[in-house]
């Protein structure tokens, strides 16, 4: 696949409007330690530490979505209980996520609950009901589905068996969507794809397709065997088998079979994988790229998802960085939302490691840099850097800046030895960035005073400590554009 072809319909992503259908649930993860085993029964004693909530389900496709630059209107259903309220919190300061929930006080918001120490998953929990909304909701959703279709640009289904996807919002969400002309992708929980009838494209996974065929479905002629009986049936245009380590298939009607090896290097948690694809392979669509490139780009994002723990996320940046026509393995896993970051510094804290943060522009990336990462990687076990967006930088610096762009930003500053994790901001400061990392060491440039430094009364408040690292002269990415400017051809 061409890294161009892949380039430009990843930069179509933004332009993007989904409408995103289906099972929403609050996913929370609790951490802790297993020092013993319990004397009343042979299991272990778990001391909790802290614990973390996120939107899972169609809650995390929306999340996905608004990650890689899209517009997602998440239309979804929730009980009168402190779950919805934690999610409803959640989903408005997600930027991107338009959330459109509606009560039903007879049904419980579905919330899993996973136990973890030492990295390891000790125990799920479930709170939920399966059962399928009462027909007074289900009018109601459909006449909100109705509303919103139009302004999207593709419709993606959740279906996570839960009961929110019945028969007939199904049938409404698909006979809308192709009476519009938009594409619509389900991913498929129930074994009876027949329910899906009209999409575009469904994303079983494959024990989903091998319940749903009836036949084994490991071995790639077996996943297409499968994966063509259900299309004689007409009841989707395409079949993309996402396979955990074996990559994702793509079967069409009269067209070869197309295996994607996985491209993860590392599997920390595949909790949420299959939403990845989703997002991504609609967005792919959406953008105008062809099936094959979209799940190129699903398969890429699938592969950086599944290296991170809990249920995360891939940003464009990420992506695009994924894509680069070099060996960017090292730099993708340094690069992260603000979300994951946040998950990454308490996951570091939890190991007693000190965190240190510095953020800057880092355009055109001089010896002075360097040496500014070098010294503050040194001041600390684990090292954030907090990257300026080009938004940002264009306030700060004037509307001829930044040179280079975030993600070349970002993928230069991940490259570096002395740099843990790379997170863009596009606010003027990094102060919300500094409050969520709460970083042990902040270092800075030595031209600045600590009565300047944007976030030093909070790291210091917390018993941190502020580091000015010394200034190497002679060396400005100011300086050097205006002698770049200098040095051009007069052209007039």
């Amino acid at each position: 696949m061409h890294y161009e072809a892949l380039t430009r319909v990843l930069h179509g992503f933004e332009a993007q409007r989904a409408l995103v259908l289906g099972d929403l649930m609050l996913d929370r993860f609790v951490y802790g330690s297993v020092e013993r085993i319990s004397p009343e029964a042979p299991v272990p004693v778990m001391s909790l530490q802290r614990m973390s909530d996120m939107p899972g389900g169609a809650g995390n496709v929306a999340r996905n979505l608004a990650a890689l630059g899209a517009r997602a209107t998440l239309l979804a259903v929730v009980g009168a209980d402190p779950a919805a309220e934690v999610l409803r919190t959640r989903l408005s300061l997600m930027r991107g996520i338009d959330a459109r929930l509606l009560v039903d006080a007879a049904r419980p918001t579905t919330v899993k609950t996973r136990y973890i120490a030492a990295g390891q998953q000790m125990l799920r929990t479930d709170e939920e009901s399966r059962e399928a909304l009462a027909r007074p909701i289900e009018q109601r959703l459909i006449a909100e589905l109705e509303d919103m279709l139009p302004r999207a640009d593709i419709v993606v289904v959740s279906d996570y068996a839960k009961g929110t996807m019945t028969d007939a919002i199904l049938h409404a969400a698909v006979s809308r969507a192709r009476q519009l002309g938009k594409k619509i992708i389900i991913d498929p929980k129930s074994n009876v794809f027949a329910r899906y009838r009209g999409a575009s494209v469904l994303t079983p996974n494959r024990s989903e397709l091998q319940a749903a065929c009836g036949t084994s479905c490991r071995y790639d002629d077996e996943i297409e065997a499968g994966a063509r009986g259900i299309l004689a049936e007409g009841l989707c245009e395409a079949l993309v088998v996402t396979r955990g380590s074996d990559g994702l298939s793509i079967i069409r009607p009269e067209l070869p079979a197309v295996h994607l090896p996985t491209s993860a290097h590392e599997v920390f948690d595949v909790s949420g994988a299959g939403d990845t694809v989703a997002a991504t392979l609609s967005l792919g669509l959406a953008a105008g790229g062809g099936i094959v490139e979209a799940c190129a780009l699903a398969n890429l994002a699938a592969g950086i998802v599944v290296g991170k723990r809990g249920t995360a996320i891939v940003t464009a940046e990420e992506l695009a960085a994924a894509i680069a026509p070099f060996d960017a393995r090292g730099v993708v896993e340094k690069l992260c939302s603000f979300e994951a970051a946040e998950r990454l510094a308490g996951s570091w804290r939890d190991q007693g490691l000190r965190i240190t943060f510095t953020n800057g522009c880092f355009d055109l990336l001089h010896p002075g840099h360097v040496s500014l990462l070098d010294r503050a990687r040194r001041s600390g076990d684990r090292l954030i850097v907090g990257l300026n967006s080009d938004a940002s930088v264009r306030r700060l610096k004037g509307p001829n800046r930044p040179v280079q762009d975030q993600v070349a930003r970002a993928t230069v500053l991940g490259s570096l030895k002395s740099v843990d994790a790379v997170v863009i901001f596009n606010e003027d400061t990094p102060l919300r960035l500094i409050e969520a990392l709460q970083p042990d060491v902040l270092v800075k440039g030595a031209e600045y005073t600590i009565d300047t430094i944007v976030g030093a009364e909070l790291v210091l408040n917390r018993g941190g400590r502020i580091v000015l690292a010394d200034h190497v002269p002679g060396y400005s990415t100011t300086d050097a554009v205006k002698r770049i400017a200098r040095s051009a051809p007069n052209r007039s």
